[in-house]
């Protein structure tokens, strides 16, 4: 895969030096999940994601630039603990014994706590792929455990979310710390609020220049679309999803299209710093 990137209004020139640099990711496919992951119970009473929705709210702030970004070094200054509060709260619990859709939500608050917490504990860095060996990110750590297994980020991701759901909106809800990456959310996803935040999520990046863009005549989109493709099925298949949600602006930009011409990810760190 090429490494095309095109200098949009919402990269930085620090990003595009650095990404000029970075090798580009293969994401895993989608894994069979585990008969663990795929019981569901009637537990009514919902669970609490007060602490990560108060944090998200805190420290996450949209950009005029349409980004979402994360103030890191006061998340680690003074809420570090509680988000360790809260991640622990989180793995106590029996997630097989609540519906789907609070399972749902549970996973990818679960997912995106956990990536602000690995970032908040090697701040500060220019990129979540600075972590690690050789730019491989922490995707494969163990960083959880949950009902007595360790799970990792691409555990939740591929093995969990992707396969048992069966939603491409799972890509504009789980957030990588990335520019690139659609928008880490600034309230906590609930059973209740499931729907209407993954179609703000979708509508939101589809109509960002991250998403989707044109430029030379060429239209170039998210490699999120690359990598996992094949969960929308082919190209023609993104380009009729993305219509969808396409506002006129980007439905002029879509065109006729029948394919992508090219793919671009911002790997730079989604710091307010």
């Amino acid at each position: 895969m090429n490494d095309h990137r095109p200098r949009g209004r919402w990269a930085s020139t620090v990003g595009a030096v650095f990404l000029a640099l970075a090798p580009v990711a293969c994401a895993p496919a989608a894994q069979t999940a585990d008969a663990e992951w795929t019981r569901s119970g009637t537990i009514a009473e919902p669970i609490d994601h007060g602490v990560w929705d108060g944090l998200l709210q805190r420290y996450v702030k949209p950009s005029n630039d349409g980004v979402n970004r994360v103030d890191y070094a006061a998340l680690k200054q003074n809420d570090a603990a509680t988000l360790k509060r809260y991640l622990d709260a989180m793995q106590a619990i029996d997630i097989t014994q609540y519906p789907h859709d609070e399972q749902f939500a549970y996973w990818v608050n679960l997912y995106n706590a956990a990536t602000v917490d690995v970032i908040i504990a090697n701040y500060p860095l220019e990129s979540i792929r600075d972590i690690g060996l050789v730019g491989q990110g922490p995707w494969k750590d163990k960083v959880l455990k949950v009902n007595g297994q360790d799970l990792s980020l691409d555990d939740i991701e591929h093995g969990i979310l992707r396969p048992i759901w069966q939603d491409v909106r799972i890509h504009y809800a789980v957030n990588c710390a990335s520019i690139g990456c659609p928008n880490l959310a600034v309230r906590a996803y609930t059973a209740q609020s499931l729907e209407p935040m993954l179609e703000e999520a979708a509508k939101a990046y589809i109509n960002h220049p991250r998403g989707f863009a044109r430029v030379d005549g060429e239209l170039i989109a998210s490699s999120i679309y690359d990598w996992y493709g094949s969960d929308w099925g082919d190209q023609a298949a993104v380009l009729e999803h993305a219509r969808k949600y396409a506002s006129p602006e980007t439905r002029e930009l879509l065109a006729d299209n029948v394919g992508i011409d090219r793919f671009d990810y911002d790997w730079a760190l989604n710091s307010r710093n």
